[in-house]
């Protein structure tokens, strides 16, 4: 995705709340062997973009003066009530180097799982997003999580999942649950219910 910024010269809070006025948001461009820069960018243009999974997930062509450089989003900060983005951070890639990013995870196939299909459980999704490690080249939009074949009272850990090549979980040693599957309290399965079922009575016969 490519995003168009411009070079920004005063700082400091007025200058920023007279950017946010004329509609453009104030951020900063970090990390590398450059210094960091100041920058602005379009604050309608940006708030729309924000509500892309891609743009939190992906390595964006940021291009400012004709120039364009490999970034990622670090940070934002919304208004608390107005559809206004305050402030955004970003960080330079290097190809060369590993970088660490949160990607979100998306969860297919629970409707044909023993757990929902046979049960009625719900699944539950523990986690929303993994952090991971790996090159800019390697970094996945989202991650996939196949729930086909959870169970009740089963759980699925970062461990049973399938990464991109080039993708490394960063769990700190530990092996985190990611989804759960339950029955909800109270809840009687179409199997169970037809176990427990009286048998019909037999019809007598016409004396």
């Amino acid at each position: 995705m490519k995003v168009i910024a411009f070079n920004r010269t005063l700082q400091g809070s007025g200058a920023s709340r007279r950017l946010r006025i004329a509609g453009q948001t104030p951020g900063i461009i970090y990390g590398g062997a450059e210094a960091p820069v100041l920058i602005q960018l379009d604050g309608n243009a940006l708030f729309h973009a924000l509500k892309k999974e891609a743009f939190h997930g992906s390595v964006l062509e940021m291009e400012i003066d004709g120039k364009t450089q490999p970034v990622l989003l670090r940070d934002f900060q919304m208004h608390a009530y107005k559809q206004l983005v305050l402030h955004a951070d970003f960080q330079r890639v290097d190809a060369n180097s590993k970088l660490h990013k949160k990607i979100a995870l998306h969860f297919v196939n629970a409707d044909v799982s023993p757990a929902v299909k046979l049960h009625g459980a719900i699944v539950s999704h523990v986690l929303q997003e993994l952090e991971v490690s790996c090159l800019a080249t390697d970094l996945p939009e989202f991650i996939t999580v196949d729930l086909t074949n959870i169970d009740v009272g089963h759980s699925i850990h970062v461990a049973d999942l399938v990464l991109p090549k080039g993708v490394v979980a960063i769990t700190h040693g530990k092996n985190p649950t990611v989804a759960t599957a339950a029955v909800p309290a109270g809840h009687v399965s179409a199997e169970a219910a037809a176990e427990a079922a009286p048998a019909a009575p037999a019809k007598k016969g016409k004396k």
